[in-house]
């Protein structure tokens, strides 16, 4: 299970089918740039390479006919598109039209399309389900960022989820079994609505029966808000957090002295060897990797009075500039950004910042966890959000213990001069993910099992005191897994279930995924033999954005954001 080589065949599919020729690529304004889905598995030299010259929005009023060009449109079938594509129909800015939409079309809709045809342009209508964002090979996202009031659904965002959900199913070609969330009624509600789908398409979803059924597991962020909260140490959830990473792009353009070409750079496992080889590892090996891949770049960096005496000397310089420009550009992104982690690292002291962070997340010690805290919360070059997400951790934490010290701790906040709406979020996170929210159990028990349990695992070592936390999928895969999930828990929909272990799965968190639970799959995934898991969410979140959910949840302010013959056929 792929979801990143999913969309990757899909597009080279649209491409190939428009055969020969210039093209041009249509897409929406839904995913804000046009080449969102697109740009996250391809380069756009890649994308030169097979012969697509120019992209453009559907909406887009000044477009000019360019009739040498081939149009090849990928597009949500919303009732917006299917209205600018019967105007685009009608009035044909180019020679010919290969159409693929994301998801499910109706028929009704198809045959408006075939109506406003009347110059016969259009050579092919297929549905192409790519209605999502592949960020890593076992991670997806929808891009959609306020998806609920309270603990219902926001009413307009339930079809959107439960479209790029089943496309994700489609995509990947699996008809699962559903387990849900019992303590959330949003992770029922939207079970019910994938299975209605899978039910109304059945023939979509007739895919060869394997002797395990694939499972789809829906979860709700609520259960654990402890996870987004936390700083984090390996490369790509460390430049999430601190640099924010939005569709494999960053933006680097508040760095001190920054040069004009790395204002906004790419990361991309797909194309970057380096970033691909240290997305899971800690900030230390990365580092350590960062100073190797530097001197591997001085070894074979031209030198100056490199010799171009003969026509051979000219043509081994000319074969291998392009590689060396290539890795010239990769070090001075990689070097850029590792030495703006380092700079953040040390402005905010993240490591003290961290320790603490951890001990609220993994440890039963309150006295030493109030001290700690306390300790941090004098010290002046605490930022205001480090303030303010320790004290979140510790109202989670403790929150029903007999001796919190939660209102002296948010009067410390006041005296720091920490903004009021800061110090609203800590009741709203409780609010959103506190015990009397959860289904399950966040906060390690104290009681003799659970001591016992810690004392061993104590025994064998923590490989980092900065990575100590597990998130709360860890333990719930464990079990399903192990086939000790509780049905009361997690209740299948509908009279099926299990009995063998689970193959394949997909994880789905409304409210958004984070890198770490990212981290987390990944490595499930290689000590699990004979067991697939991809994981995806409303979002993928930094603490920035969960905080940003989190507010909108509980109704405190922000703003929703969403970070082709003529016969149809489906792939």
């Amino acid at each position: 299970m792929n979801v990143t080589l999913a969309v990757k065949q899909y597009i080279s599919k649209m491409i190939e089918s428009s055969g020969p020729g210039m093209k041009v690529l249509l897409m929406d304004k839904e995913t804000k740039c046009p080449m969102i889905r697109v740009s996250v598995v391809y380069t756009q030299s890649e994308i030169l390479q097979k012969e697509v010259y120019l992209f453009e929005r559907i909406d887009s009023k000044n477009r000019d006919n360019m009739k040498h060009l081939k149009a090849i449109c990928f597009l949500r079938p919303t009732k917006e598109n299917v209205e600018h594509l019967i105007q685009e129909l009608r009035r044909p800015k180019y020679s010919v039209y290969f159409i693929y939409f994301s998801n499910v079309i109706s028929k009704s809709e198809i045959k408006s399309l075939a109506e406003a045809d009347e110059q016969e342009v259009v050579a092919e209508v297929q549905e192409f389900y790519g209605d999502f964002i592949a960020v890593n090979p076992h991670l997806f996202s929808l891009n959609l960022q306020g998806v609920s009031r309270g603990r219902s659904w926001e009413p307009s965002v339930l079809p959107r989820v439960t479209q790029g959900l089943t496309s994700v199913l489609l995509a990947l070609k699996k008809c699962p079994m559903i387990r849900y969330q019992l303590s959330s009624d949003m992770s029922k509600r939207l079970a019910e609505s994938v299975k209605q789908i899978i039910t109304k398409e059945y023939e979509l979803f007739d895919f060869r029966k394997t002797e395990v059924p694939p499972l789809l597991l829906i979860l709700d962020r609520s259960d654990d808000a402890i996870t987004p909260l936390l700083n984090q140490w390996t490369y790509q959830a460390m430049v999430h957090e601190l640099l924010g990473l939005n569709n494999n792009r960053i933006d680097l353009s508040r760095v001190p002295g920054i040069s004009k070409d790395l204002r906004e750079v790419v990361l991309s496992a797909e194309n970057d060897e380096f970033y691909a080889n240290n997305l899971y590892l800690n900030f230390g090996e990365i580092g350590t990797n960062i100073k190797n891949l530097m001197e591997d770049f001085q070894k074979k960096k031209p030198k100056d009075k490199q010799k171009l005496e003969s026509i051979t000397d000219m043509k081994a310089f000319v074969d291998n500039y392009p590689q060396f420009k290539k890795m010239s550009g990769t070090v001075s992104k990689h070097v850029t950004v590792v030495g703006e982690l380092s700079r953040l690292v040390s402005e905010r002291q993240l490591m003290e910042v961290s320790e603490v962070e951890q001990e609220l997340a993994c440890q039963n010690d309150h006295s030493s966890a109030q001290q700690n805290l306390r300790r941090l919360l004098q010290n002046p070059r605490l930022s205001e959000i480090d303030a303010v997400r320790l004290v979140m951790l510790y109202a989670l934490r403790y929150e029903k213990h007999s001796s919190s010290i939660l209102p002296s701790l948010m009067e410390e906040l006041n005296r720091k001069g920490v903004l009021e709406r800061h110090r609203k979020m800590i009741q709203a996170v409780v609010e959103y993910g506190g015990k009397r929210i959860r289904g399950s159990e966040l906060i390690a028990p104290t009681d003799a099992v659970a001591i016992t349990k810690q004392f061993f695992k104590g025994l064998k070592g923590v490989e980092n005191v900065y990575t100590q936390h597990q998130p709360l999928i860890h333990d719930t895969l464990d079990q399903l897994i192990k086939g000790r999930l509780k049905d009361s828990q997690f209740p299948y929909l509908g009279p099926s279930s299990l009995r063998d272990r689970p193959q394949d799965i997909i994880v789905f968190i409304i409210g958004g995924a984070t890198y770490e639970e990212a981290l987390t799959v990944y490595n499930l995934n290689r000590t699990m033999p004979g067991v697939r898991i991809v994981l995806g969410g409303t979002v993928i979140h930094n603490t920035k954005s969960f905080l940003e959910e989190v507010m909108l949840s509980v109704g405190s302010g922000g703003h929703r954001t969403q970070g082709g013959g003529r016969q149809l056929s489906r792939r």
